[in-house]
């Protein structure tokens, strides 16, 4: 299998590059179409059953305790209730897939930075100049008009996902053990489809969720099933090539990519000084997920923070 220059093969890397990017086409697209908290409670009931059926089928090993399993549970409430549920909110709001993408291209960086604080693990300057050189690419994109891109409440709620991305990254250290990704991913999922069901059944009601039952299928079916289980297995091969590091070294890839998606599928375009930020924001996130050879790079947690 061909590979790239870093050592990951290229045709997962490009594969799990473009399917996680078009999640964020998936999105606003869906969310245009019924009911935001309506579709994620959706995504992950229906991803839940899915990925728990391919454990069974594949004979994967449930080696989980309470305690673990409580655990994993927590951290992916963070990774999927909160990040996936703010984040179609404000995509409600009006926010666009490429400032999303670009917000949570910061996560790796954020979450070494939480855990230097947390853990006291060792931060490189490098982080630290990379992530505040990322935070300015965002602010450059969102400009002066805050009102373009839903608000600020879409924006609030846009850095309460980058929030719940983090910490619950941050939170798969706690686990301790390392569950079939599998059934992790089947519980996580299974845990945070519940809650985001209540609330949108006290937010949004039951009429008129579904505006476009045609747009809001394809949408479902992608984000549950391209993006939260394909995603998965792209990753899995990433992690297997190159180990914990293989998510972050192409993490500064998604935001461009997602902006020619938008392009090309909503017909988003980027005046110059959002283009400008969207450099400013890849160029620093690319230094500082950049891992030494031999170093251990983001840790392995985004196997399951990434779906």
């Amino acid at each position: 299998m061909a590979q790239t220059s870093r050592g990951l093969p290229l045709l997962p890397a490009a594969g799990f590059v473009l399917v996680w990017s078009a999640g964020y086409i998936a999105g606003p697209y869906g969310v245009s179409a019924m009911a935001p908290l309506w579709l994620v409670a959706c995504r992950f009931l229906l991803a839940a059953v899915l990925a728990a059926g391919l454990a069974l089928v594949l004979k994967r090993p449930r080696t989980m305790d309470r305690r673990t399993a409580l655990r994993v549970a927590a951290s992916g409430f963070m990774l999927n209730a909160v990040q996936f549920g703010a984040i179609y909110l404000a995509f409600d709001s009006g926010l666009t897939g490429t400032l999303a993408s670009l917000a949570h291209s910061l996560s790796p960086v954020l979450t070494a930075l939480l855990a230097a604080v947390v853990f006291g693990e060792r931060l490189s300057a490098l982080q630290v100049v990379g992530f505040l050189i990322g935070v300015a690419g965002v602010v450059l994109v969102l400009g002066p008009d805050v009102g373009a891109v839903g608000g600020l409440a879409a924006v609030a709620l846009m850095v309460l996902s980058v929030l719940g991305l983090s910490t619950g990254t941050l939170g798969q250290r706690w686990i301790g053990t390392s569950p079939d990704p599998l059934w992790s991913a089947a519980l996580q999922f299974a845990v945070s489809g519940p809650p985001v069901l209540v609330l949108a059944l006290l937010v949004e009601g039951t009429h008129d969720i579904v505006s476009d039952p045609a747009a809001a299928g394809i949408s479902l079916v992608y984000i549950a099933v391209v993006n939260s289980i394909v995603g998965l297995f792209l990753l899995g091969v990433l992690v297997r090539a190159r180990g914990a590091g293989a998510a972050a070294s192409v993490f500064f890839l998604m935001p461009p990519v997602t902006a020619l998606l938008s392009w090309l599928v909503l017909h988003e375009t980027l005046n110059a000084r959002e283009l400008a930020g969207l450099v400013v924001t890849v160029v620093g996130v690319a230094a500082a997920t950049r891992t030494r050879r031999g170093g251990r790079g983001v840790t392995s947690e985004e196997l399951d923070a990434l779906r």
